[in-house]
């Protein structure tokens, strides 16, 4: 791959780490659909709009993964069998509680993260800095997500880890 300056026989193990991942969002992607439309309850407008932004993210997202594998010079993997088959993620049930559907998605988010840390290993091996600055700021976005969500879950007299510094003051 002269253009890009990544030994070829490195390139490979990069675009299957990616292809995992872009089947991963496929699934995730569709999850958020079933959610957004079947929430109910108290919590309905908040997260249907939720929802709705967290899907509209991963639609973008599937489109940059795919145009990554391409700028490799492969092919993505475009069909949702090989994506049910290959993705970690799995599909469920949208008739869930409000809280039941955010604990899905953070499982989720969990298995992403998971995803994209190999992704990030293969990158590195063959000094692939343009999926590395790409993957690299899709774990800051999720991370931050997550933590949100995960703060939507808890009860206002929850409380946050206090450093040892702090605590000395």
């Amino acid at each position: 791959m002269s253009y890009l300056n990544i030994s070829e026989k490195k390139i490979e193990p990069i675009v299957n780490e990616l292809n995992l991942l872009l089947a991963d969002y496929h699934v995730y992607y569709q999850k958020l659909r079933g959610f957004h439309w079947n929430i109910l309850g108290k919590n309905f407008f908040d997260l249907h709009n939720k929802f709705e932004e967290l899907y509209n993210d991963a639609k973008v997202k599937i489109d940059e993964l795919a145009e990554r594998i391409l700028t490799l010079r492969y092919h993505p993997i475009s069909n949702y069998a090989e994506y049910l088959q290959l993705s970690t993620i799995k599909e469920t049930s949208s008739l869930k509680s409000d809280v039941e559907m955010v604990e899905a998605i953070l499982k989720d988010h969990g298995d992403l993260l998971k995803q994209m840390g190999r992704v990030m290993h293969a990158a590195e091996e063959a000094n692939d800095e343009g999926t590395l600055d790409m993957v690299g700021a899709y774990i800051g976005q999720l991370e931050k997500m997550s933590w949100m969500l995960d703060a939507f879950r808890k009860d206002t007299q929850d409380q946050l880890k206090i450093s040892d510094k702090e605590m000395a003051s």
